[in-house]
């Protein structure tokens, strides 16, 4: 989860830039979803940007934690942020379209996409960043212990013995 927090706080801070330069307001959909997923009154003013900040934090940092158990599993790198990326935009449209809060993303105004997407990206890779570096210490997974029995995609290899490439 460490490494979720770590995440969200770059990606805030890439999206505050990014409203300095566009004057794109906040959004409150993350504070809506969470309003709709507690059943609480609709809030408006400071009491649903404290469920958005609630949302933001929260959701990113839970969701860092599956960012570390990739990494400890040896699913590191830029691949495995990519593969997290897609589950980081997932969540959010299971949540938001579940509420009705949000819309499918292919119904929204390109540059709303373009700029969501921007900005969980950058959370995805921040927090990727983050969680491999974390568990460098534990060694390389077991998925790159397989990997590194015969390097390179091929048949009939087998897993590793029990225990090789496991966490120290």
């Amino acid at each position: 989860m460490a490494a979720g927090a770590i995440g969200v706080a770059v990606m805030t801070a890439v999206e505050k830039a990014e409203q300095a330069c566009t004057g794109r307001p906040d959004s409150d959909v993350p504070g809506r979803t969470l309003q709709r997923l507690l059943g609480a009154p609709e809030a408006s003013g400071r009491r649903l940007r404290a469920y958005d900040t609630a949302m933001h934090v929260g959701q990113g940092a839970l969701l860092g934690g599956l960012r570390g158990v990739m990494a400890a599993s040896g699913l590191r790198g830029p691949w495995a942020s990519g593969m997290f990326l897609a589950v980081r935009l997932t969540n959010d449209q299971i949540f938001e379209n579940a509420t009705g809060v949000g819309a499918p993303p292919w119904t929204w105004p390109r540059r709303e996409l373009a700029v969501d997407l921007l900005h969980k990206a950058v959370y995805a890779f921040a927090t990727g960043a983050a969680a491999d570096r974390l568990v460098a210490g534990l060694g390389p997974g077991p998925g790159r212990a397989h990997a590194a029995l015969r390097p390179g995609r091929r048949f009939g290899v087998g897993p590793p013995p029990p225990g090789v490439g496991a966490p120290n």
